[in-house]
């Protein structure tokens, strides 16, 4: 799963307060506001993956590509009916809006090609790289580079025991990660560019716009059965519209570098949800690379300053 940037968080953290303050959300607002932000993050992290598991059972049905076109329409549709944005925008703001949107699409299309083909809690751990590398690259501090190392030792112990892997899976996996790597750096930008939410929503729009002829043609009328339409609404909401909400309102409450440490738990919790929603049991030796994935993503955001960029995964997941 990925959920926005920072810089992009920071402006839509103001819009919605603001948008908080009457209507029909005030009172989710305040439901919100009473929940500590660490349950925050964990209700997020547990939210997405859930998502990633139940988008699974679509496959069978619409594959991997209507998946993902169902996830991002439904959020797409949830978000533009939300913020209501703008499309008066200047022209170099709606091709930060464009490429953010492609990246998005082109992120969660490798990401769901690799939950066809590999476990979860694998597809998860391996797409970690991404923002790893984009935090690596930012750093000059040499314990940075151990990390690193760390993360990469981790993901060629994923290759090790518990049956073997689909090499195209993990390919589409470190594909999705070059893409979250590429998603944070036009998350920054989408947040210098628009406000409140605005370049969120039309961003997962021109993402929707992009997967769903994809979908349509793998899937054909199959996409339109009542009831994968409620997974697909279910899906949207576990996957996007739910975590993106709950980072909002934790980023209110806690510096970004004590966030990027609690989502650094993402692989361990997709490693458990993938167990016990999905049955995919991983070897001892897998489970030991998800920790040194995530012990590497703990100590390279423990020396990111708070103003970096710090991202969950939409998210992929």
């Amino acid at each position: 799963m990925a959920t926005p940037s920072v810089e992009t968080t920071e402006h839509s953290t103001s819009g919605a307060g603001a948008r908080a303050g009457s209507g029909p959300t005030a009172m989710a607002s305040r439901a919100l506001g009473a929940i500590p932000p660490t349950m925050l993050v964990l209700l997020d992290i547990l939210s997405a993956q859930l998502g990633s598991a139940l988008a699974k059972h679509l496959f069978g049905a619409v594959g991997s590509f209507g998946a993902v076109a169902l996830r991002l329409f439904f959020a797409s549709t949830v978000l533009l009916l939300f913020w209501r944005p703008s499309l008066r925008l200047e022209r170099r703001t709606w091709m930060v809006v464009l490429g953010y949107g492609i990246v998005l699409g082109s992120m969660n299309l490798c990401f769901y090609q690799s939950l066809a083909r590999i476990p979860l809690g694998v597809a998860v751990t391996t797409e970690f790289l991404g923002p790893l590398a984009v935090a690596a690259a930012g750093s000059r501090r040499w314990l940075d580079a151990l990390w690193a190392l760390l993360a990469g030792g981790g993901v060629l112990l994923l290759t090790e025991g518990g049956g073997a892997l689909d090499l195209v899976g993990v390919l589409f996996a470190l594909a999705a990660g070059t893409f979250w790597g590429l998603y944070i750096l036009m998350g920054a930008a989408l947040g210098r560019h628009t406000t409140e939410g605005d370049g969120l929503a039309l961003g997962m729009a021109v993402a929707a716009l992009m997967t769903v002829p994809f979908g349509v043609a793998e899937s054909g009328t199959a996409v339109l059965r009542p009831w994968v339409l409620l997974l697909g609404l279910g899906v949207a909401l576990l996957s996007s519209v739910l975590p993106y909400t709950l980072d909002l309102e934790a980023l209110r409450k806690m510096p970004p570098r004590v966030f990027g440490i609690l989502m650094s738990l993402e692989p361990a919790v997709a490693a458990l949800i993938g167990l016990v929603v999905l049955g995919e049991s991983l070897g001892w030796s897998q489970w030991l690379a998800i920790l040194f994935v995530v012990a590497a993503s703990v100590g390279a955001t423990r020396g990111t300053q708070s103003s970096e960029v710090t991202t969950s995964p939409e998210m992929v997941g």
